[in-house]
């Protein structure tokens, strides 16, 4: 994979387009084509197909104030369907390779901080107004303006820091990296494997399969991510039916009995826009849709320019092209989630496993959406691929985002130690949020005592003060009565 570079850097001429669906896409001009899309397109859906699992598992582990449970049925259907549209409107609209679908992070945060003090309907209706609320500031272009008048370094270091993190995302999913109980009395958060060493047969697969990815991508091999994902699901399947294995996670690798899979619908429009205040108070709600913004804003914007900047994508002053669409089809996202229960959808870092294997445009969000559409039916078939062999993917995007780590002056303080809080944050945190608020404010706090405030757009200085409202959160709702 070559360097990061924007479009103007680019070496080549781009060749006349083909088609209208090439110019459309303008798939030749940002050097791709339509294998490298496909392929693309393929690569994020199985290194993301996980949300399929995962979120309703998360919002199906919850009960709203009243006891009520989510039908895991139905949280499937909801999450394949809001991730299928919105995925397919960033790629015709946006025209970037950011897959969409419900944000992990902000779902446990409707599961287990909005539901339990309100009905699950109140708590979708309170996703849909954070959705409106972010619609609204990219209307009115603050959302593009605080885009814009982020530092370009400190850009690519949310690109670099969004690689560790999902970097970290891989080896913990795999269960090569775990989490120390509390009860061991230590003072090391990880350890290698479930014990501190490595144990059992899906750890090997995830093992093979990052040598197997890394190995592909040194040889240049096309489609090296998605050949490694298949190739150790296949693996993964022949080692599940001759081993004793006592867990593969939240995905099973076996040759399901049936492939097709009838969806449910019945969670799709049941959200209450007010019910919220009614239910939890007017202070409460607002802090609680406060919380679903700033996280969703801010995942969303390091995302967005994380991915646009590995795909080569962002101008010679660092700005996403198209950005003010782009920037409201993820705001129409958090409102489709909350139309169909799903959660706040959003876009996905994940999409990066596309980007590695060539994609340039929204046409690979065609195929990542279709492929989503295809899981409303054919659920058990598409969610064969477990964590263990799809997550290698994410190992080697991490690799490949933080290549972008030497274009950061690193003997310039005044960036570099925002930079480096920035990079370090988002996996120390599991947070992206986190990282660019870390990265803010002591870009603020620096530039301030340097002598150099002037230099610090106003826009800047207003999301920091919100930053510090995030960080102090809890002081904060105790002071409102919140608490």
């Amino acid at each position: 994979m070559p360097e990061t570079q924007t479009v103007d850097e680019r070496p080549y001429a781009a060749p006349p387009a083909r088609n209208r669906l090439d110019r459309y896409f303008r798939i030749s001009e940002r050097g791709s084509t339509f294998g490298r899309e496909i392929r693309g397109g393929f690569a994020t859906f199985f290194t993301m197909a996980y949300i399929l699992v995962l979120n309703p598992i998360i919002l199906g582990s919850a009960k709203d104030k009243f006891g009520h449970s989510l039908d895991t049925g139905q949280l499937v259907t909801a999450t394949a369907l809001v991730a299928c549209v919105m995925t397919v409107v960033m790629g015709v609209g946006g025209n970037l390779p950011l897959a969409i679908a419900a944000g992990l992070g902000l779902n446990a945060v409707v599961a287990f901080q909005l539901a339990p003090l309100m009905s699950w309907s109140d708590a979708m209706g309170l996703v849909v107004l954070e959705g409106l609320v972010i619609c609204l500031l990219v209307l009115t272009g603050l959302r593009q303006a605080i885009m814009n008048a982020i530092p370009h370094q400190l850009k690519q270091a949310i690109g670099v820091g969004i690689g560790l993190f999902i970097a970290f995302i891989g080896f913990v999913d795999a269960g090569f990296v775990s989490r120390i109980p509390d009860a061991a009395g230590t003072t090391v958060p990880v350890q290698l494997g479930a014990v501190g060493r490595l144990t059992g047969w899906p750890v090997l697969v995830f093992c093979l399969g990052v040598l197997l990815t890394v190995a592909l991508l040194a040889r240049k091999v096309k489609g090296a991510i998605l050949l490694s994902i298949v190739t150790m699901t296949l693996v993964a399947i022949v080692i599940d039916s001759v081993a004793d294995i006592k867990s593969w996670g939240l995905t099973t690798p076996k040759v399901p009995d049936t492939i097709v899979a009838t969806p449910d619908f019945g969670l799709i429009g049941h959200f209450s826009l007010f019910g919220g205040f009614a239910k939890a108070g007017a202070v409460t709600a607002v802090l609680l849709v406060f919380t679903l913004i700033l996280s969703d804003f801010f995942d969303a914007m390091g995302t967005i320019v994380g991915i646009s900047a590995e795909a080569g994508l962002l101008d010679e002053q660092g700005r996403v092209p198209g950005i003010g669409r782009v920037l409201f089809i993820d705001g129409a996202a958090a409102v489709a989630g909350g139309i169909g229960s799903a959660s706040s959808n959003t876009a996905y870092i994940e999409s990066a496993a596309g980007v590695g294997e060539g994609a340039r445009t929204g046409f690979a969000n065609l195929i990542t959406g279709g492929l989503f559409g295809l899981a409303l039916f054919l659920t058990p078939l598409l969610t064969i691929v477990p964590l263990q062999a799809a997550a290698p993917a994410l190992i080697a995007v991490g690799f490949l985002m933080m290549t972008q780590v030497k274009h950061i002056e690193w003997d310039r303080y005044d960036i570099a130690v925002p930079a480096f809080l920035t990079i370090a944050a988002m996996p120390f945190t599991y947070s992206i949020t986190d990282g660019i608020g870390a990265g803010f404010l002591s870009y603020v706090v620096i530039k301030t005592v340097l002598g150099k405030a002037k230099e610090v757009n106003w826009l800047l200085w207003g999301v920091s003060a919100l930053f510090l409202v995030y960080f102090a959160i809890d002081p904060v709702e105790q002071i409102l009565g919140a608490k």
